[in-house]
């Protein structure tokens, strides 16, 4: 009687997994937002369950639940990312525009600091073993670690070229591109050094970056259409797969081992961790042109897409065009 149950219950979570694989994502929003200004990183609050999207002098806030702007942070400067620190209720943007961090309380949205960074801050991102804050700043070449509590600055790690997105194991390490280089650094956070860098050829130009923390697989989305796959042990290079043009943003679901590059000229490619060094092109969904950066909402299989329209020819050669007023809109993709 022991193993019919025992049967019964293997069949039902296959059957169940099965089903879950049989799944795929749809676009079943897309939502006019509008107001000024480009955009950069999205980063997704599970607690409040709202969307902070970068808009160049401002981020804009947008209720999950409604699809509407819920709030705003203005009087910013070329910015790029939002770092959530929840433990202590504050979220953190990086300011490209004048090389500081603004610190603002995630309830209230107001804005309560700001601290000196390094050159050209780009991404941001709240590291919870040391409780700490780090800026990957481009133009400095460096990452300038912020305590989230005291919000004054810890010190600063060189990292040798020009960092892109990072990745934190949550327990001492975080990982990082090193975009000019074709690289991944290897941070020890606690010492604030680099422990190693490593080459990912074939990978060119890693701009996004996701990780299986268990199962130590760094995935480096990469310009030149692919996506690295990375033991984050030894630094090698397990596998590539192919992804689309112009990524800029990755995500990892452990919960469905699913890890998802957005790509600018109009595609979510979704892979599937079939095991650590096995992995398949589950989909490749057209989204729209120009939604290159996202946020994934893992516990209900939802992912967050942002683009607008362009005028047809630049304002200058060399010029990127500019986006039509209005246009500015919200792409949720969720697994059916």
């Amino acid at each position: 009687m022991k193993r019919i149950l025992a049967l019964w219950f293997a069949a039902i979570i296959l059957s169940a997994v099965s089903a879950f694989a049989q799944k795929q994502f749809k676009m079943t929003d897309r939502v006019k937002l509008g107001g000024e200004g480009g955009w950069d990183y999205l980063a997704y609050d599970s607690v409040g369950h709202r969307l902070f999207i970068t808009r160049g002098s401002h981020v804009m806030v947008v209720d999950t639940g409604t699809l509407k702007v819920a709030g705003d942070i203005s009087g910013l400067a070329a910015i790029h990312g939002v770092a959530l620190a929840p433990e202590f209720g504050r979220g953190l943007v990086s300011n490209g525009g004048d090389n500081t961090v603004t610190i603002f309380d995630l309830k209230t949205l107001k804005k309560l600091g700001s601290v000196k960074v390094g050159e050209r801050p780009d991404a941001i991102l709240y590291e919870p073993f040391s409780k700490q804050v780090f800026t990957f700043n481009a133009r400095g070449q460096n990452s300038t670690a912020v305590d989230a509590a005291s919000g004054k600055v810890v010190g600063t790690i060189p990292l040798g070229g020009k960092p892109e997105f990072p990745a934190s194991d949550g327990t001492g390490k975080l990982y990082v591109n090193i975009e000019d280089k074709s690289q991944i650094a290897e941070v020890d956070v606690t010492k604030l050094s680099v422990l190693n860098t490593w080459p990912i050829a074939p990978c060119q130009e890693p701009t996004a970056l996701a990780f299986d923390v268990e199962h130590h697989r760094l995935f480096a989305g990469c310009g030149n259409k692919m996506m690295a796959v990375v033991d984050s042990d030894s630094g090698k290079v397990v596998t590539t797969v192919p992804i689309g043009e112009g990524v800029d943003a990755g995500a990892f679901n452990p919960r469905t081992q699913e890890i998802f590059m957005s790509c600018g000229e109009g595609l979510l490619t979704v892979v599937h961790e079939d095991s650590p060094d096995k992995y398949t092109v589950r989909q490749n969904l057209a989204t729209a042109k120009g939604a290159r950066t996202m946020a994934l909402d893992k516990e209900n299989d939802v992912v967050y897409l942002v683009t607008a329209q362009r005028e047809a020819t630049p304002p200058a050669p060399g010029q990127r065009p500019a986006m039509v007023p209005g246009s500015f809109e919200l792409i949720v993709l969720k697994a059916e």
